[in-house]
C-alpha cells in the first residue's frame, strides 16, 4: 500500500470499517494513545485579593503588593509597613490541552503557598501562566470556588472542613499561545500503549494491517506501534478517528498479586497459580478479666471494708485444620481455601509472602 493513501482508498477504508463486526474487545482509544498529542504542564504566581481577614503575612506577599502597586503608578514610602490580611499569594496551576486554540478558557487550580487561613471569597489578579520554556501561554484572573471551610473562636478553638487553602477557577484562564503539535508531521503517526505489552502491540499491528493493508502498521517496541498516515490534515483526522475505534483485543496482564502494607489490600490477578503446598493457620487468644471481690466486716466489728482483686484468665485457640493446596490451583481456589481458615486481610498477607519463599506461588508478589 502506498504510503499517501488517496482520497478514494481511504474513503473504501472507512466503508469497510462501518461495516465490520465488532469484536468483543476493547477499542484502541482506550488503550493507547497518539504519540505528541498530550496535555502541556502550566504554572504561574499570583495573588489572592478580596479575603476576609483570612489572608497571609508573609514577606513575599507584601514585597508583590508593593511591586504591583508601583507598576499601577502608587508608591509607597520604605519605611510604610503594610499591614495585609486580605491578601494572599498562591500558586497558580492550569493543564493546557492539546490542540489549544487562542481565546479558548481553560480550568485553573489556585493554592496558598503562605500561611493564608483560608481563600474563600477571593479573587485571582491577573496572573500570567508559563511553560517549560519559560513563555506565557496563558493568562488567569476570577473569583475562586472554594470547597472548603475553615472557623474559629477567641479562645483558640478552630474547625476545618476539607482544604480552604486551595481553590478553582472554571475557565479562569485565556490560552494566548498556541503549544505546536507534532501530529501532522511526517508520513506516519504512533500509538503508545497505555500498558505497554508485546503481545497488545503485535495484535494491534496486525489488526491495522488485516483492515487497511499489509506493511501499514508496524510494533516498534512493546509501547509503540507505527502506523503510515496521510499526510492531507483532513484526512488524516478521519484516519486516526478510525483508528481510534477500532477494536482489539489485548494481551493478558501477567500473574502478579498486589499487597498494599499499609491498608491489608490484597488484589490476585486472574493467572495466579499455586503450586502444591500445605498451609496452616491459628490464632491464639488471650483474655485477661478483673472482677475484685469486696470484703465487708460485720456490723460494729471495728473492721475495715477491703477489696480484695481477683483476675481470671482464658486462653482460646482456633482450631483451624490444615488445607492443602493441589496443583495449579486457580484465583477462586485459593480466596476459597484462605477463607475457610478465616483469616485477616493481614493473615492473608503472611500467608502469600510465606507461599511465595516457599517457591509454592507462581507469581510477582508486589508490595506497596
Amino acid at each position: 500500500m502506498n504510503k499517501y493513501l488517496g482520497r478514494s482508498t481511504l474513503i473504501l477504508v472507512i466503508l469497510a470499517w462501518i461495516f465490520a463486526v465488532p469484536a468483543r474487545a476493547e477499542r484502541v482509544k482506550d488503550i493507547a494513545s497518539i504519540a505528541g498529542v498530550r496535555d502541556n504542564q502550566l504554572v504561574g504566581y499570583g495573588l489572592v485579593v478580596g479575603l476576609h481577614g483570612t489572608g497571609d503575612k508573609t514577606p513575599f506577599t507584601v514585597q508583590s503588593v508593593r511591586n504591583m502597586l508601583t507598576q499601577m503608578g502608587v508608591t509607597i514610602p520604605p519605611n510604610v509597613n503594610l499591614s495585609l490580611k486580605n491578601v494572599a499569594a498562591v500558586s497558580v496551576s492550569a493543564k493546557l490541552p492539546p490542540f489549544a486554540k487562542r481565546g479558548q478558557t481553560i480550568d485553573v487550580t489556585v493554592s496558598s503557598i503562605g500561611d493564608a487561613k483560608s481563600l474563600r471569597g477571593g479573587m485571582l489578579l491577573m496572573s500570567p501562566l508559563r511553560g517549560a520554556d519559560g513563555r506565557i501561554y496563558a493568562i488567569a484572573q476570577g473569583s475562586l470556588v472554594v470547597g472548603g471551610l475553615s472557623a474559629g473562636g477567641e479562645d483558640g478553638s478552630r474547625i476545618t472542613v476539607n482544604v480552604p487553602s486551595v481553590g478553582r477557577i472554571p475557565n479562569g484562564a485565556t490560552v494566548e499561545r498556541e503549544v505546536r503539535s507534532p501530529f501532522l508531521d511526517g508520513d506516519s503517526i504512533t500509538l503508545n500503549l497505555h500498558t505497554p505489552d508485546f503481545t497488545t502491540a503485535m495484535r494491534l499491528a496486525k489488526a491495522i494491517n488485516r483492515m487497511i493493508g499489509p506493511g501499514t502498521a508496524k510494533a516498534i517496541d512493546a509501547a509503540s506501534v507505527r502506523v503510515n498516515a496521510p499526510r492531507d490534515s483532513g484526512q488524516r483526522v478521519a484516519f486516526v478517528s478510525m483508528l481510534e475505534e477500532m477494536e482489539i483485543d489485548p494481551g493478558e496482564a501477567p500473574a502478579r498479586v498486589i499487597v498494599n502494607s499499609r491498608t491489608g489490600t490484597v488484589v490476585i490477578g486472574a493467572h495466579v497459580r499455586v503450586m502444591p503446598a500445605a498451609v496452616s493457620h491459628g490464632n491464639l487468644t488471650v483474655t485477661i478479666s478483673e472482677s475484685p471481690r469486696v470484703s465487708q466486716p460485720p456490723p460494729l466489728s471495728g473492721g475495715q471494708t477491703t477489696v480484695t482483686p481477683r483476675s481470671q484468665v482464658r486462653v482460646e485457640k482456633e482450631n483451624n485444620r490444615m488445607f492443602l493446596f493441589n496443583p495449579g490451583v486457580t484465583l477462586n481456589d485459593i480466596v476459597t481455601a484462605i477463607n475457610q481458615v478465616g483469616a485477616a486481610p493481614g493473615d492473608l498477607v503472611a500467608i502469600l509472602e510465606a507461599l511465595k519463599a516457599a517457591g509454592a506461588l507462581r507469581a510477582e508478589l508486589i508490595v506497596i
